[in-house]
C-alpha cells in the first residue's frame, strides 16, 4: 500500500491522532514556558524557584499518570477525549486567573497531566493498538501534531500576548480547546479502527503480551529508558530556560520562537522517514542511531553564539525528535505486545514526565549556582553520544531474547 493510499484509507483515525497531539501543546513545556518571564515576575520567583515549582507539579502529574493512564485499556479513545480536553481547558483558565502560588502549582499539574500526559498517551496508544504492519507510518503521522503545535503556537502566542496580555491569551487557549479541539477530535475518533489483514504482516512482534508488572521487573526496560528519556529531558530543559538562554546569547525571544519552525520542519520530515524505516527494519533495529543528532544539537548550542546557531540546533534537534517520536510509538508493542499497551505506556510517559520535571529544576539550581549553562548543555550532548553505544547493546539483547522465546514456544 502506498503512503498516500494509506492516508486516504485511514484519514479519520490518523487525523484524530494528529489533532490529539497537536492540542496537547497547551500542556507542553515549550508552550507554558512562553509565559515563564511574566510568571516569575508576578509571583516573585527566581529561575530556581520557578523551576522547583514546575518540577514538583510535574512530578505530581507523573505519579498520577500510571493510575489515570490505564483507562485507555478499558475506555474508548473518544470517551477518554471527552474527559481530558475539558480538564486541560480548565487548567488553562486557571492559569489565566491564578494569583496565588498554590493555585499556580495546581494549574501546572493539570496542564502537564492532561496536556503532555493524557492527550499524547491517548493518541499514541491508539495508533500502536489499531495498526500492526503500518504502525510506524501511523505513529509518525499522529506525532506530527506535536510539530504542528511547535511550528505555529509559540509565535502565535507571543503575538497574542503582545496584543491582549499573557493571561487573556490563556483564556483564548481554553476557549479554543472547548470550541474547536473537543468536537473535532470526538467526531473523528468516535469509531474505533480494527487491525486489518490487508495491512500486511508485522515485521517484528513480541513473542507474547507482557503485563505491566512483568515489564516493571524486566531489567532491559530500565536500561532502555536511559536512552528513551534523553530527548524529552534535554529538549524540555532547554525550552524551559529559553528566556535565560536568549538573554545569555543576546538573541531575541522572537528569533528563538521563530526558530521552532526549523525544528518542526525537520521533525516532520524525519518522523515520516522514521515511520518508513520502522516499517522496513523495526523500531528495535533503529535504537542505536536516534540519539546521534540529539548529541550534535547540544554541542552546536553549547559552542555557537551567533544567531545562526539556534537554527542549526533546532534543525538537528528536529531530526532526533522526528526519529524518536516514531520510534517510541512503535517500540513498546514490538517488545511487549499490545494487550496491555495502555498500562505499559502510562508508566513510560509518567517516567518521561518525571524526567522533564527534573531537568528544569536541576538546571535552574545550577544556573542560580553560577554553573555555566552552555557547559551544562555540552554535558547533555556527551551523554547522548554515550547512550548510542548502550542502545546498541540493548537492541542486540532484545533480538536475541525474542529468538529464544520463539524457540521455546516452538519446542
Amino acid at each position: 500500500m502506498s503512503f498516500f493510499a494509506f492516508i486516504r484509507d485511514n484519514l479519520r483515525w490518523l487525523a484524530g491522532g494528529l489533532f490529539l497531539t497537536l492540542f496537547s501543546s497547551f500542556g507542553q513545556t515549550f508552550f507554558i514556558s512562553l509565559s515563564a518571564g511574566q510568571i516569575r515576575e508576578e509571583y516573585g520567583l527566581t529561575h530556581g524557584g520557578f523551576g522547583t515549582l514546575y518540577m514538583l507539579a510535574t512530578l505530581a502529574s507523573a505519579l498520577s499518570l500510571p493510575y489515570v493512564g490505564r483507562i485507555v485499556d478499558y475506555v474508548s479513545v473518544a470517551k477518554v477525549t471527552l474527559l481530558i480536553i475539558p480538564m486541560l481547558a480548565l487548567a488553562a483558565v486557571s492559569m489565566a486567573l491564578s494569583h496565588h502560588i498554590a493555585l499556580l502549582a495546581l494549574t501546572i499539574y493539570g496542564l502537564r497531566l492532561f496536556g503532555q500526559g493524557m492527550m499524547t498517551h491517548n493518541a499514541i496508544t491508539a495508533m500502536g493498538r489499531w495498526y500492526v504492519a503500518r504502525r510506524g507510518r501511523a505513529v509518525s503521522i499522529a506525532t506530527l501534531g506535536h510539530q504542528c503545535g511547535e511550528a505555529t503556537l509559540p509565535f502565535a502566542f507571543v503575538l497574542l500576548s503582545a496584543a491582549i496580555g499573557w493571561r487573556s491569551s490563556w483564556l483564548v487557549s481554553a476557549a479554543f480547546l472547548m470550541l474547536v479541539a473537543l468536537p473535532l477530535i470526538y467526531l473523528l475518533m468516535r469509531v474505533e479502527r480494527q487491525p486489518r489483514s490487508t495491512d500486511g504482516p508485522e515485521l517484528f512482534s513480541a513473542a507474547r503480551d507482557w503485563t505491566r508488572a512483568e515489564v516493571m521487573r524486566d531489567p532491559t526496560f530500565w536500561i532502555l529508558l536511559l536512552g528513551v528519556l534523553a530527548p524529552g529531558f534535554i529538549g524540555t530543559t532547554i525550552f524551559f530556560h529559553q528566556v535565560y538562554l536568549v538573554e545569555l546569547r543576546g538573541w531575541t525571544l522572537e528569533l528563538f520562537a521563530g526558530s521552532f519552525l526549523a525544528m518542526s520542519i525537520m521533525t516532520v520530515i524525519f518522523a515520516l522517514i522514521g515511520g518508513a524505516l520502522v516499517d522496513r527494519f523495526s523500531a528495535v533495529a533503529l535504537l542505536p542511531s536516534f540519539l546521534i543528532p540529539l548529541g550534535l544539537s547540544c554541542m552546536v548550542l553549547s559552542l555557537v553564539e551567533q544567531s545562526w546557531g539556534v537554527f542549526a540546533f533546532m534543525g538537528l534537534l528536529g531530526i532526533s525528535y522526528g526519529l524518536s517520536s516514531t520510534l517510541f510509538g512503535a517500540l513498546w508493542p514490538e517488545i511487549y505486545g499490545s494487550r496491555y499497551l495502555g498500562s505499559i505506556r502510562s508508566v513510560v510517559v509518567a517516567l518521561l514526565v518525571f524526567a522533564t520535571a527534573m531537568g528544569p529544576g536541576v538546571t535552574g539550581f545550577l544556573i542560580d549556582a553560577q554553573i555555566s549553562y552552555p557547559l551544562q548543555i555540552a554535558v547533555m550532548g556527551l551523554y547522548s553520544f554515550a547512550m548510542c553505544f548502550v542502545m546498541l547493546f540493548v537492541s542486540r539483547k532484545i533480538i536475541r531474547r525474542k529468538s529464544g522465546l520463539v524457540a521455546q514456544a516452538v519446542a
